[in-house]
């Protein structure tokens, strides 16, 4: 082997070594914090566990538990109704965004405003809604007394309670949404609509056929993580109602799962709950994922 030849086999192994140790810390990473922590979560399931001593297992008794729980059923019947404020939301965010993209004086003060729900504390901002949702004092219900409107209990009135979360968590993200559709309209090419309007296509025909198949990559992703966060809801409810409203009309399966956890020691049943709650939250964005897919292609 010529002395050229050595020098470049001596490169390319410490070429090689670096690599492996620049990808070793990311692979170590998940396998410490992902890889591990689920695969405990799954073996959890199975055993009757209170987090402190040895997990027993007891098979499925877990899941066997959880199809007869009707508190179950009735959180994760929360969880999805109080993601009717999605689309809604997103519909208002688009709104804004159309709004907002338009040449006019005040559209940075205005994005602005809308923002600073965003990047404000969930915890803060719960507070607050729970201050104006108060039946005596709230600032709600004195808006709605100025119109002769007498408002209810908000969050101590079964009926009302879930529209209130459904309002309250619409507000605090609109401005996210908000900021990528503006996003989104300021990328959309001109000559498109351009072309359009030369063929005679009005504004609701150039709306329906050039902004929203342009959007949809945006809105697609928004979806996607609104439903992922929308699974997920707990601050709100453990500060606006912190024993799962009225008649539990409020309770979010992951608020229940909390419960189960550290109110009542049951981690082997919670384990039960997080690891079907898990597998429908990654079901559901399967399906989102193919559908967005085969739409595409039927655009193509």
């Amino acid at each position: 082997m010529s002395t050229t030849t050595a020098r470049r086999s001596r490169l390319h192994r410490r070429e090689h070594l670096a690599a492996a140790a620049f990808i070793a810390v990311p692979a170590l990473g998940f396998l410490i914090f992902i890889a591990y922590p689920l695969l405990f979560a799954v073996y959890a399931s199975f055993t009757k566990w209170n987090g402190l001593g040895e997990p027993v297992l007891n098979g499925v008794d877990n899941y066997v538990q959880m199809w007869n729980d009707p508190y179950f059923w009735q959180a994760m019947g929360n969880t999805v109704f109080m993601m009717i404020g999605i689309p809604i939301g997103l519909i208002i965010s688009l709104l804004l965004a159309l709004a907002l993209n338009r040449k006019m004086r005040g559209t940075t003060f205005f994005r602005t405003v809308y923002y600073v729900p965003v990047i404000s504390s969930l915890a803060a901002v719960a507070i607050l809604w729970q201050w104006a949702y108060n039946g005596d004092f709230g600032l709600v219900n004195q808006v709605l007394a100025f119109f002769g409107i007498d408002g209810p209990n908000w969050l101590q009135n079964a009926e009302t309670a879930k529209p209130a979360i459904i309002i309250m968590a619409i507000w605090k993200g609109l401005g996210f949404s908000m900021l990528l559709y503006l996003a989104a309209l300021q990328s959309v090419p001109r000559h498109l609509y351009e072309a359009a309007a030369i063929d005679g296509a009005g504004a609701v025909s150039q709306f329906r056929h050039i902004t929203i198949p342009m959007l949809r990559p945006v809105t697609f992703f928004l979806v996607v993580t609104s439903i992922i966060g929308g699974a997920q809801i707990f601050i709100e409810i453990n500060i606006m109602t912190p024993t799962g409203g009225p008649e539990f009309s409020t309770a979010s399966i992951v608020w229940y799962i909390w419960q189960k956890a550290f109110n009542y020691l049951q981690m082997g049943y919670a384990t039960a709950m997080s690891v079907v709650l898990g597998l429908l939250v990654f079901v559901i964005t399967a399906i989102q994922f193919q559908v967005n897919r085969r739409s595409q292609f039927s655009i193509e």
